[in-house]
């Protein structure tokens, strides 16, 4: 049992309590603390509670206990045993700001005026300076505390945000504080921003703490908010060498227990959560993060388990929330912008109503006109929501929309892939440029031998049809032969062959689902243009079919045109499902997860290398909840309107065991494993690009060179000694952590980074960055610009090319349109991944950008050298945007301008909100 003795302050004739040596660390080392109660009032103390305090006519009180030297002076108690204050003391004050919502009910406003109230006299808010000097009488740091105090609070200039104060006498030796202890006394929580300390001779000491405080009744322990000062653990201050080990224990959790609104708990748990068996077996999906299904570990939420699987985990339904630790959620000023407000009124509202719209009669588009109107005219919907909807805020920058007949109309912003040039999606040169330039530009790679020729099933073609596929291609090469072409590394391939084969028997068994194994071969001309010259699709052998390998060329009669036009259309739908499960998000948001969890976890906040992550990490648990819950889960968005269905995860968990790589995520490594770079240490980033005009390649470098070297500064500051990596405990169990317990299906890879070195550490840092900033922004806020037109990129194909000896081939010779446009997805499907995209492509109007500070931490760190190297890399990144402007007005970079070609712009680092094609965020925030 915890041992509580009463001590009887001889200032004011109420109790202070005083927990022995033995007691359980909410009682702060030995931490004085006194609670003051109006009379009569009572609260009990409770095991683990840091405070008690029982009405003044207890009968059972011990007496005063003369020898104790605890003081208490102006309202501040000392937690010396020594009479310091014999000798003096310095007066300080702690000023607190607090942000109120921003929208509040008539009840919380009420409530908003009980509080001021209870803070003015002192019984809202109580906080502990705790000096980072060490007290030789308790062998704890030096501390003092006091009440938030003042009948009202003092405004800012922002109405929401109102400042306290507290005052403290400390003593002269008292040193500076390194820590503030808060406790929250209101029955409910509340969001503090920041605490500056004045009256210390180094001037105010900014204490940023931007969190959410529980209340007492939820959570006894006080929270720990430490200074700006940036410390390695070993050159921890004696002072708060204790809170900063307790602090991380209380982030880790003990892995039981479901988790509640108000916890901050970080831990892992496996991807078991998609699917819904209880509802309908349809719905049941199989746990990923396990040997058959590896895949990286999610933010544990501690739900029970499913009554018809114990392996998954119950769901928690839209609108009803998934926990992530509490300072993940979005910030209200986030949640009333349009981003994260519009996805979820389109996750919640918007969708149900376009089905509701086009559900009977989700017919396919039968005229190119039919899909010009979504953007002329709209559409109508009709809906028992539609008033919810008109009146949903958020939804007003989703579309135009417009009233008529009160009716409301859908009308989708024109995509920027067709808005220059209408007809650009049908050209071969649009069709290889979006594989440098478009939304995709990470699965092109260099073609070291032929795989359409080498790997013809001689069952289906014999060497004549061989050959003959062989000089058609070599016709599309000018003449140079295919030996030669390889040999002066001018072929490239898109390969979605071997990742999609295995699965497709699986994907073409869905109803309305046809879809092939895709290769395409790009032919690198020498005036610098590419072009696609032949395209491989495949089916799998099965007991009923005896496989399919068919090659296609672009032709020059009308039949061949429009089935190569099909040809095309499938293998962007592969890019499609390839680019959102794989690219998009396992490599990005999935993985990016772990990172986070790790950091929390094993990294103080003192920690410079937290400090450096921390702008990286905003609102992704909350995205990535999100999407578990609505779009890649089962029967969800993803699932629905993509390729391959309800194998969609089972797709991304082969992706993940087959060719995901740590050291590989990194830009320059990644470009020279595509062979799209070669090594050249002449060049500053150590690669030389095969192909020089490769927009997503050639800005992305200028950003991770201007990453890599702020990165490598940052680490030279604060690792100043050969071995400080080494001896890093935090450090190196964050590393650990994130390889065997973060990616624990992958933890005995041999190629994992070591972590010896300031150059190890660095450039892990730098691929993490770049992960959450650079990488996440180049394939994502394109989805709506190239995917908004249907025909461009289909995200399913729902038939396959018509054979000759097929009834479908005399439709096909008939109509040629209707049977393309009847192959990709229906009104429906297309328009619910249009409302989907062009949400995801959206900045909010409080998006935080690389190389940006937020005024919310604009005291993040105490370190006039740190403040100067973020400025050099911010001011770098200004230079880079004016590099990428002229690089867009250059006439010989074909891939980035020239007649009714949009600017390569996913790369600029700054935007404006809304859906721009432009804007790096720091983190993924959508």
């Amino acid at each position: 049992m915890d041992a509580v003795k009463q001590v009887y302050s001889p200032f004011k004739p109420e109790l202070t309590f005083r927990r022995s040596t033995a007691a359980s660390r909410t009682w702060k080392h030995g931490f004085f603390w006194q609670t003051r109660v109006p009379s009569g009032s009572k609260v009990i103390c409770t095991p683990g509670s840091i405070r008690a305090v029982i009405s003044n006519d207890d009968k059972a009180l011990e007496q005063p206990n003369k020898e104790t030297d605890n003081k208490e002076v102006n309202g501040t108690v000392l937690s010396s045993t020594s009479d310091k204050l014999g000798r003096g003391g310095i007066d300080v004050r702690a000023v607190i700001t607090i942000r109120k919502k921003m929208k509040e009910k008539i009840n919380e406003k009420i409530e908003d005026q009980w509080e001021y109230f209870i803070n003015g006299i002192g019984r809202g808010i109580s906080i502990q300076l705790v000096s980072e000097e060490i007290d030789p009488e308790t062998n704890s740091g030096k501390s003092v505390r006091a009440f938030v105090r003042g009948w009202l609070p003092k405004p800012s200039n922002n109405e929401h945000i109102f400042e306290y104060a507290a005052d403290f006498t400390v003593p002269f030796d008292f040193g500076n504080p390194g820590a503030i202890l808060v406790s929250n006394l209101h029955g409910k929580e509340l969001y503090l921003m920041e605490i500056v300390v004045h009256g210390f001779d180094e001037g105010p000491i900014f204490f940023p703490a931007n969190t959410w405080i529980h209340s007492c009744k939820d959570n006894p322990d006080d929270r720990i908010i430490f200074r700006n000062q940036a410390y390695l653990p070993s050159q921890t201050p004696p002072g708060i060498k204790d809170l900063r080990r307790e602090d991380l224990l209380s982030l880790r959790g003990n892995g039981k227990g479901k988790r509640k609104p108000h916890d901050r708990i970080y831990d892992y748990a496996l991807y078991n959560d998609l699917g819904n068996p209880d509802k309908d077996e349809e719905l049941a999906r199989p746990a990923l993060g396990c040997e058959k299904w590896p895949y990286p570990r999610r933010c544990r939420t501690g739900r029970s388990p499913t009554k018809k699987d114990p392996n998954c985990e119950t769901r928690v339904e839209k609108p009803h929330p998934v926990y992530v630790p509490r300072d993940e959620t979005f910030e209200e000023i986030k949640q009333n912008t349009f981003s994260t407000g519009r996805l979820k009124a389109l996750l919640h509202n918007l969708i149900p109503a376009i089905s509701a719209a086009l559900s009977s009669s989700d017919i396919p588009f039968t005229c190119f006109s039919d899909i010009d109107k979504l953007y002329n005219d709209g559409f109508v919907l009709k809906s028992d929501e539609l008033n919810e909807i008109a009146q949903n805020p958020f939804l007003g920058n989703l579309m135009k929309q417009v009233l008529s007949a009160g009716e409301r109309l859908l009308k989708y912003e024109t995509p920027i892939v067709i808005k220059r040039d209408r007809f650009a999606w049908l050209r071969d040169s649009e069709f290889a440029r979006q594989t440098l330039a478009g939304v995709n530009p990470v699965n092109i790679e260099i073609l070291k031998e032929f795989p359409i020729l080498s790997k013809l099933d001689p069952a289906v073609y014999g060497p004549p049809e061989s050959a003959l596929t062989k000089r058609l291609i070599e016709q599309e090469l000018n003449g140079m032969s295919v030996e030669k072409a390889t040999e002066e590394n001018r072929l490239f391939i898109l390969d979605h062959h071997d990742m999609l084969l295995p699965f497709m028997e699986k994907m073409n068994s869905l109803p309305g689902r046809k879809a092939y194994a895709s290769r395409t071969v790009f032919f690198h001309d020498r005036a610098n243009m590419l072009r696609p010259i032949a395209i491989e699709l495949s089916l799998p052998q099965s007991p009923s079919s005896p496989g399919e390998k068919r090659v296609y060329t672009h032709g020059h009669d009308a039949t061949t045109h429009w089935i190569w036009k099909l040809a095309k259309a499938h293998v962007c739908s592969n890019d499609a499902g390839v680019h959102q499960l794989v690219n998009h998000w396992l490599r990005t948001h999935a993985c990016m997860e772990t990172y986070i969890i790790a950091t929390h976890r094993q990294l103080s906040a003192m920690h410079p290398i937290y400090k450096l992550l921390h702008p990286h990490m905003r609102y992704t648990l909350e995205i990535n909840a999100i999407a578990r819950q609505s779009l890649i889960n089962g029967g969800g968005i993803i699932e629905t309107c993509y390729s391959p269905g309800k194998y969609s995860m089972e797709i991304s968990s082969a992706a993940y065991q087959n060719m995901w790589r740590f050291d590989m995520e990194a830009l320059p490594a990644d470009l020279v494993r595509r062979g799209m770079a070669v090594e050249d240490p002449s060049m500053p980033c150590g690669v030389r690009l095969v192909i020089e005009d490769y927009p997503y390649a050639s800005d992305g470098l200028l950003i991770w060179s201007a990453t890599k070297e702020y990165v490598e500064s940052y680490v030279d500051h604060f690792y100043s000694e050969p071995n400080f990596v080494k001896s890093d405990i935090e450090l190196q169990a964050w590393w650990d952590e994130i390889k065997n317990k973060g990616h624990f299906d992958k933890r005995n890879e041999p190629w994992w980074p070591k972590l010896n070195t300031k150059e190890d550490l660095s450039g892990i840092l730098t691929t993490i960055i770049w992960i959450a900033s650079g990488q996440h922004a180049a394939i994502n806020f394109g989805q709506y610009p190239f995917g908004g037109y249907v025909p461009n990129r289909p995200t399913l194909m729902r038939k396959l090319i018509p054979l000759e000896n097929e009834h479908d081939y005399e439709k096909f010779i008939r109509n040629p349109q209707l049977t393309f446009l009847s192959s990709l997805p229906t009104q429906l499907q297309a328009t619910k991944v249009m409302a989907t995209q062009d949400t995801l492509s959206t900045h909010s109007p409080d998006e935080e950008y690389l190389g940006q500070v937020s005024h919310l931490h604009s005291h993040w760190i105490n370190d006039h050298d740190i403040v100067e190297l973020f400025n050099r890399f911010s001011a770098r990144l200004e230079e880079i945007e004016g590099i990428i402007h002229l690089r867009n007005k250059d006439v010989r970079l074909k891939n980035r301008s020239g007649a009714g070609v949009p600017p390569y712009e996913l790369l600029l680092p700054t935007s404006g909100p809304g859906v721009t094609g432009r804007g790096i965020p720091n983190s993924i925030s959508i």
